[in-house]
């Protein structure tokens, strides 16, 4: 009984769980073989599990990791990531030659977006003869008694609808160079803002030279100018002038508002234009006997534009000098 009571005494304790039922009816057969008196509680018996030690980690955990907050790392507990796997990462030059694969990667997805800047190539040379076949040719080698019949309204028509195709070749002509003024890498959005200063100076020369014809009609209605010019006569002379240069104003506030790097390319196409129409208004003036004040206040609008196109020109200039101090302030911060 003693060897018996021994052996129970001597019970390893990592007995499972399941086992007791099986110890405990032997135990007690043993007990009443030998007539004890006394039963020996089970009940209150606690089993323990040894801890288990491991002292090889795994690839991607070199070295055990505590995260055991205390009071002296309380700031600087996890401070180099907000997340739990970013901290786990070791860093080693494994990692970063992991690191500089998926930039290849990357790279090497990107190419595709880099082959379609051959495509821009030909819009180079096919912007500006859009330009120039729409706008230019029709205006210098098109006779003016093809499209001018006489003092009504299909004078007027025929000269709207060149004005026309000048304003869908000039309309074609920045679409592409917008397309070309976009960054190589596609995924990058390429906006420009133009300074409130520029703005407030377009509109101030927009609307002076959409006021000029305007005081010069109500002048002529009212009879403050003599001879009196008919309304007919007016409108063939700057009826195609204020049209477009609505249509110049439209796109200009849409070139504004989208930031569209060609908002400093659109006065400078429109205006170069607008001194050749007024020209042709010089020329239909002669046609229809217009009075010498007409003829000088189209004279007098001819070296407006020709002077606001100086200023745009030297703007563009100012561009260029602020795009590349921009650029050597930039190149010298990376540095």
């Amino acid at each position: 009984m003693n060897l018996g009571m021994a052996s129970l005494a001597q019970a390893p304790s990592i007995s499972f769980i399941t086992k007791i039922p099986q110890v405990r009816s032997k135990c007690s057969l043993l007990l009443k073989a030998s007539r004890v008196p006394y039963v020996i509680p089970f009940r209150h018996i606690h089993l323990r599990r040894p801890p288990v030690c491991c002292t090889k980690f795994p690839q991607w955990e070199p070295s055990p990791v505590t995260y055991t907050l205390t009071e002296k790392s309380g700031e600087n507990f996890l401070d180099k990531s907000s997340e739990l796997f970013e901290t786990l990462r070791p860093e080693s030059n494994d990692d970063k030659a992991l690191v500089t694969k998926a930039k290849d990667l990357t790279d090497t997805t990107n190419q595709p977006v880099a082959q379609f800047q051959f495509l821009k190539w030909p819009l180079w040379l096919l912007g500006p003869s859009l330009l120039l076949g729409t706008g230019m040719v029709p205006t210098l080698w098109l006779p003016i008694s093809t499209i001018f019949i006489g003092p009504n309204v299909v004078s007027l028509l025929s000269l709207i609808g060149l004005d026309f195709i000048f304003n869908l070749g000039c309309t074609l002509f920045l679409l592409m160079a917008d397309y070309c003024a976009k960054s190589k890498n596609m995924t990058q959005a390429s906006k420009s803002k133009p300074p409130l200063s520029y703005q407030f100076w377009n509109l101030v020369a927009t609307l002076t030279g959409l006021a000029i014809p305007l005081m010069i009609l109500f002048g002529s209605h009212k009879g403050y100018l003599q001879p009196r010019l008919p309304f007919i006569p007016y409108a063939v002379l700057l009826g195609p002038y204020i049209l477009l240069l609505a249509v110049q104003m439209l796109t200009e506030v849409l070139t504004w508002h989208w930031e569209s790097p060609v908002w400093l390319v659109t006065p400078v196409v429109y205006e170069a234009y607008r001194v050749l129409q007024l020209m042709r208004g010089l020329k239909l003036g002669v046609e229809l006997s217009a009075p010498a004040w007409m003829m000088h206040t189209i004279r007098g609008m001819v070296c407006w534009w020709v002077l606001i196109l100086g200023v745009q020109l030297m703007r563009v200039a100012w561009f260029a000098g602020f795009t590349a101090q921009a650029r050597r302030q930039q190149s010298s911060a990376d540095a």
